[in-house]
């Protein structure tokens, strides 16, 4: 039994193997998180995992209202993507919130 040829990314109920103990145990990168992994999950799997690498921040956007509440976007692109079951990219875009501030507002309000 165990983890040997039988690897996968992410989350797969599919993707077990047989234990040591005769038990059920799984070989999927989330079981890591669930501590139900093989006991050669580690050698057998993660030796060829590679994590999500992303690059810098891009600026913000400028804000989606000229006069009044809006919201400012910006955003990362991966650089390595996973493999093997390495680690999942992060968040590549994030929002927030903005007041927007154009001269033009001072007539308006």
């Amino acid at each position: 039994g165990g983890c040997r040829h039988h690897c996968c990314p992410g989350r797969n109920n599919a993707c077990w193997a047989t234990s040591a103990h005769r038990a059920r145990c799984y070989c999927d990168s989330y079981c890591e998180r669930t501590g139900d992994c093989c006991q050669d999950y580690q050698a057998a799997c993660r030796h060829a995992a590679v994590g999500c690498t992303v690059g810098p921040w891009g600026p913000w956007s400028s804000c989606s209202s000229p006069c009044g509440v809006g919201s400012k976007d910006r955003s990362r692109q991966v650089t390595v993507p996973p493999r093997h079951g390495g680690e999942p990219c992060p968040d590549l875009k994030q929002r927030r919130g903005c007041l927007g501030d154009d001269p033009a507002c001072g007539a308006a309000k």
